[in-house]
């Protein structure tokens, strides 16, 4: 999450897991919610990038971490099974 602070990363990270995990009906607690956020703009900006999509700021950031947040939810589930 370039361009914003730790601190705002975390909260960032914390409300985009907890969205993924609202869309997606899992069942995480709060620090889970806050790695898939932050793992989750990581992996989403990865992927977007490679078609030349790019996310700033705190809202790109937020958005970044739902996509990517879900994208590594439906990962485990498919591992899972």
């Amino acid at each position: 999450m370039q361009g914003i602070g730790w601190i705002a990363a975390i909260i960032i990270g914390g409300i985009a897991g907890w969205l993924a995990k609202q869309f997606m009906d899992t069942n995480t607690g709060l620090l889970m919610n806050i790695v898939l956020g932050i793992v989750g703009a990581a992996v989403a900006n990865a992927l977007l990038g490679v078609v030349g999509i790019s996310f700033a700021g705190w809202l790109g950031n937020l958005i970044a971490g739902f996509i990517g947040a879900c994208i590594l939810i439906a990962i485990v589930r498919a591992v899972a099974k």
